[in-house]
Protein backbone atom coordinates (compact mmCIF):
# COMPACT_ATOMS: atom_id res chain seq x y z
CA UNK A 1 0.00 0.00 0.00
CA UNK A 2 2.88 2.64 0.77
CA UNK A 3 3.80 1.74 -2.93
CA UNK A 4 0.64 3.12 -3.99
CA UNK A 5 0.34 5.92 -1.84
CA UNK A 6 3.67 7.04 -2.74
CA UNK A 7 2.68 6.82 -6.48
CA UNK A 8 -0.45 9.10 -6.01
CA UNK A 9 1.50 11.45 -4.18
CA UNK A 10 4.31 11.24 -6.92
CA UNK A 11 1.16 12.13 -10.10
CA UNK A 12 -0.45 14.52 -7.88
CA UNK A 13 2.71 16.65 -7.12
CA UNK A 14 3.93 15.98 -11.16
CA UNK A 15 0.30 17.21 -11.93
CA UNK A 16 0.48 20.48 -10.01
CA UNK A 17 3.95 21.23 -11.37
CA UNK A 18 4.11 19.63 -15.03
CA UNK A 19 3.85 23.05 -16.36
CA UNK A 20 8.34 23.34 -15.74
CA UNK A 21 8.88 19.81 -16.93
CA UNK A 22 7.21 21.41 -20.53
CA UNK A 23 9.02 24.40 -20.23
CA UNK A 24 12.36 22.64 -19.69
CA UNK A 25 11.49 20.43 -22.28
CA UNK A 26 10.50 23.11 -24.74
CA UNK A 27 13.98 24.81 -24.21
CA UNK A 28 15.95 21.75 -24.76
CA UNK A 29 14.07 19.91 -27.48
CA UNK A 30 13.77 20.50 -31.18
CA UNK A 31 9.78 20.05 -32.19
CA UNK A 32 6.90 18.45 -30.34
CA UNK A 33 8.22 14.96 -31.25
CA UNK A 34 11.59 15.22 -29.48
CA UNK A 35 9.86 17.84 -26.86
CA UNK A 36 7.61 14.66 -25.93
CA UNK A 37 10.44 12.70 -25.65
CA UNK A 38 12.19 14.51 -23.19
CA UNK A 39 9.47 15.07 -21.21
CA UNK A 40 8.86 11.54 -20.49
CA UNK A 41 12.69 11.23 -20.28
CA UNK A 42 12.05 14.11 -17.17
CA UNK A 43 9.21 12.51 -15.47
CA UNK A 44 11.01 8.98 -15.49
CA UNK A 45 14.12 10.34 -13.58
CA UNK A 46 11.95 12.35 -11.59
CA UNK A 47 9.97 8.96 -10.59
CA UNK A 48 13.30 6.72 -10.25
CA UNK A 49 14.79 9.94 -7.92
CA UNK A 50 11.51 10.54 -5.77
CA UNK A 51 11.93 8.50 -3.15
CA UNK A 52 15.05 10.69 -2.38
CA UNK A 53 13.36 13.87 -2.60
CA UNK A 54 13.51 15.78 1.06
CA UNK A 55 10.47 18.10 1.56
CA UNK A 56 12.59 19.61 4.43
CA UNK A 57 15.62 19.97 2.73
CA UNK A 58 13.85 21.88 -0.73
CA UNK A 59 10.73 22.66 -2.17
CA UNK A 60 9.36 20.61 -4.88
CA UNK A 61 9.16 23.17 -7.74
CA UNK A 62 13.48 23.44 -6.84
CA UNK A 63 14.08 19.60 -6.79
CA UNK A 64 11.85 19.33 -9.86
CA UNK A 65 14.21 21.79 -11.58
CA UNK A 66 16.84 20.17 -10.48
CA UNK A 67 16.53 17.13 -12.30
CA UNK A 68 14.66 18.13 -15.20
CA UNK A 69 17.19 20.47 -16.02
CA UNK A 70 20.00 17.79 -15.52
CA UNK A 71 17.99 15.43 -17.99
CA UNK A 72 17.55 17.85 -20.50
CA UNK A 73 21.38 19.35 -20.59
CA UNK A 74 22.69 15.46 -20.61
CA UNK A 75 20.22 14.67 -23.66
CA UNK A 76 21.43 17.62 -25.64
CA UNK A 77 25.18 16.78 -24.85
CA UNK A 78 24.53 12.86 -26.06
CA UNK A 79 22.24 13.98 -28.98
CA UNK A 80 25.12 16.78 -29.87
CA UNK A 81 21.63 19.38 -30.68
CA UNK A 82 22.16 22.59 -30.19
CA UNK A 83 18.69 22.72 -29.39
CA UNK A 84 16.50 25.31 -31.43
CA UNK A 85 13.75 26.92 -29.35
CA UNK A 86 10.30 26.57 -30.72
CA UNK A 87 7.73 28.24 -28.46
CA UNK A 88 4.89 26.02 -26.94
CA UNK A 89 1.98 26.44 -28.91
CA UNK A 90 -1.55 26.80 -27.67
CA UNK A 91 -2.34 23.13 -28.09
CA UNK A 92 1.06 22.60 -25.39
CA UNK A 93 -0.41 25.11 -23.03
CA UNK A 94 -4.12 22.78 -23.06
CA UNK A 95 -2.56 19.81 -21.93
CA UNK A 96 -1.17 22.15 -18.47
CA UNK A 97 -4.11 23.61 -17.91
CA UNK A 98 -2.72 27.43 -19.24
CA UNK A 99 -4.76 29.97 -21.27
CA UNK A 100 -3.81 30.28 -24.98
CA UNK A 101 -1.56 33.67 -24.80
CA UNK A 102 -2.28 36.19 -27.08
CA UNK A 103 -0.47 36.81 -30.93
CA UNK A 104 3.33 37.13 -29.72
CA UNK A 105 5.07 40.37 -29.51
CA UNK A 106 7.54 40.07 -32.49
CA UNK A 107 10.39 41.20 -30.16
CA UNK A 108 9.27 38.35 -27.88
CA UNK A 109 9.59 36.03 -30.36
CA UNK A 110 12.88 37.47 -31.53
CA UNK A 111 14.29 36.83 -27.55
CA UNK A 112 12.95 33.57 -27.31
CA UNK A 113 15.14 32.71 -30.61
CA UNK A 114 18.30 34.32 -28.70
CA UNK A 115 17.52 32.17 -25.61
CA UNK A 116 17.39 29.06 -27.61
CA UNK A 117 20.93 29.84 -29.44
CA UNK A 118 22.60 30.30 -25.59
CA UNK A 119 24.63 27.50 -24.26
CA UNK A 120 22.42 24.94 -22.42
CA UNK A 121 23.72 26.24 -18.28
CA UNK A 122 22.97 29.80 -19.72
CA UNK A 123 19.29 28.48 -21.38
CA UNK A 124 18.63 27.46 -17.78
CA UNK A 125 19.42 30.09 -15.70
CA UNK A 126 17.98 33.11 -17.94
CA UNK A 127 14.79 30.24 -17.65
CA UNK A 128 14.97 30.57 -13.73
CA UNK A 129 15.27 33.89 -14.05
CA UNK A 130 12.22 34.62 -16.38
CA UNK A 131 10.59 32.41 -14.15
CA UNK A 132 11.16 35.21 -11.20
CA UNK A 133 13.12 32.60 -9.21
CA UNK A 134 15.98 34.16 -6.76
CA UNK A 135 19.35 34.12 -7.06
CA UNK A 136 19.39 31.96 -3.73
CA UNK A 137 17.31 29.67 -5.39
CA UNK A 138 18.69 29.76 -9.19
CA UNK A 139 21.83 28.73 -7.77
CA UNK A 140 20.81 25.27 -5.61
CA UNK A 141 19.11 24.18 -8.42
CA UNK A 142 21.79 24.80 -10.70
CA UNK A 143 24.83 23.90 -8.20
CA UNK A 144 26.72 27.28 -8.92
CA UNK A 145 27.03 30.02 -5.98
CA UNK A 146 24.84 32.79 -5.84
CA UNK A 147 27.74 35.69 -7.44
CA UNK A 148 28.24 32.92 -10.48
CA UNK A 149 24.37 33.10 -11.04
CA UNK A 150 24.51 36.99 -10.72
CA UNK A 151 27.51 37.14 -13.06
CA UNK A 152 26.64 34.96 -15.47
CA UNK A 153 22.89 36.65 -15.54
CA UNK A 154 24.30 39.72 -16.01
CA UNK A 155 26.35 38.66 -19.12
CA UNK A 156 23.33 36.64 -20.30
CA UNK A 157 21.58 40.12 -20.52
CA UNK A 158 24.03 41.83 -21.98
CA UNK A 159 24.28 39.59 -24.96
CA UNK A 160 21.11 39.19 -25.63
CA UNK A 161 19.96 43.18 -25.25
CA UNK A 162 22.36 43.39 -27.33
CA UNK A 163 21.36 40.68 -29.98
CA UNK A 164 17.88 42.11 -29.68
CA UNK A 165 19.39 45.71 -30.34
CA UNK A 166 21.02 44.16 -33.42
CA UNK A 167 17.59 42.78 -34.62
CA UNK A 168 15.99 45.70 -34.34
CA UNK A 169 18.50 48.03 -36.06
CA UNK A 170 17.72 45.18 -38.70
CA UNK A 171 13.89 45.39 -38.57
CA UNK A 172 14.24 48.84 -39.09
Amino acid sequence: MAGDQRHQQFEARLREHRGIVLKVASLYANGAEDRSDLAQEICVQLWRSFASYDAGRAKFSTWLYRIALNVAISSMRRGGDGGRLEPLQPHHLETIGAEPPPEPDERLVVLYRFIGQLEALNRALILLYLEDRSYAEIADILGISETNVATKLGRIKQTLRSQMTGAATERA
